[in-house]
């Protein structure tokens, strides 16, 4: 077995063999390598997990990847507890609520990748609020020298349920990371959602400002401009094409915001962005190989994000795959 980990959750028991690595109280983590990638990646875990809030899926948590003397993500915000909505790091992945509609308060509804949330008293569901877990599944996490494979089953009495498997693979040879998907749908009601990756990326821990740039294949635009849909545009940073670029650095409570990026088509081709930092000569290319719902776009002055939303449709029994790729590279600084 090498240095394989296997973690299972039973309800809240938790099972963990470490083969010849002692177990203590910090977050497990685990670090993967394919010579020319390094990522480290906090694993899933109720107890003592880095991330244990309620947003965002719990997998695929990279607090550091390395390539080229490069960094590419890290910590981006001031204050941490694992019960903070936004206390996570590295390209995660966020589902749209399922039966939220449905469900009275003290009810139950779903968060693929968190598990069962309690409904309260709210006008509406409010992604950065912490809801309390009352059904959180089972965790199997396996990892390996060069990937980390996640899989997360619910089964829930409002009568949905999934088999959610994500591996963040670090390609052999390549500059190249892999996240591939697959969900099933076990349970007795169709899972109809949204799927996106917030990224929340960090080139070399420099902050937001006129060295980062954004690229895509397409010329893009940013609508509802002053109307609280769309902040910062046309001021903080500027779009030309297919490009978006910093006007300057950001102050603490700025940010750049759309709720919906236009322009791209309904193919999975436009489903794909560059990053670069010119100070640095770091850089990333991101694809996906679905078609885009929506493209949001955030920054504040630490992280910036492209965020590319698809659409998952399933009845029971039927089974989703996609992928994201990631290619990271880098470049002459000042060549952006």
């Amino acid at each position: 077995m090498g240095n394989k980990i296997k973690i299972r959750h039973f309800s809240f028991l938790i099972f963990v063999v470490w083969t010849g690595i002692a177990v203590n109280t910090k977050p497990p983590e685990v670090k993967i390598s394919n010579g020319l990638l390094t990522a480290h990646l906090y694993l899933p875990d109720p107890e003592t997990g880095y991330y244990r809030a309620s947003r965002f899926d719990w997998s695929g948590v990279i607090s550091s990847l390395q390539f080229d003397g490069h960094e590419y993500f890290g910590q981006w915000f001031e204050k941490y507890d694992p019960k903070i909505n936004d206390a996570i790091m590295g390209p995660v992945d966020e589902f749209g609520p399922l039966g939220y509609e449905e469900a009275d308060p003290g009810e139950t509804f779903i968060k693929i990748g968190v598990g069962g949330l309690r409904k309260v008293e709210e006008d509406g569901y409010r992604f950065m609020f912490t809801y309390d877990i009352t059904n959180p599944g089972k965790w199997t996490v396996t990892p390996y020298k060069d990937r980390v494979e996640f899989t997360h089953n619910l089964q829930d009495e409002t009568g949905y349920g999934y088999q959610y498997t994500k591996t963040v693979k670090l390609v052999n040879g390549k500059p190249k990371m892999l996240l591939t998907y697959s969900l099933k749908n076990t349970g007795k009601k169709p899972i109809n959602t949204t799927a996106y990756n917030h990224h929340f990326f960090v080139l070399d821990g420099e902050p937001t400002g006129p060295d980062i740039k954004f690229t895509f294949p397409y010329h893009i635009t940013a609508p509802d401009q002053g109307d609280g849909i769309t902040r910062g545009f046309g001021t903080l940073a500027n779009i030309k094409g297919g490009e978006i670029r910093f006007e300057r650095s950001l102050f603490k409570g700025e940010q750049v915001y759309s709720s919906g990026l236009r322009g791209f088509g309904r193919g999975a081709a436009d489903h794909q962005f560059s990053l670069e930092n010119s100070k640095t000569g770091a850089g990333v290319m991101v694809k996906g190989d679905r078609p885009l719902e929506k493209l949001v776009f955030w920054a504040n002055p630490s992280a910036y994000c492209a965020e590319p939303y698809i659409r998952i449709k399933l009845l029971p029994g039927e089974t989703v795959y996609y992928q994201n790729e990631y290619t990271f590279y880098s470049f002459e600084p000042g060549k952006n």
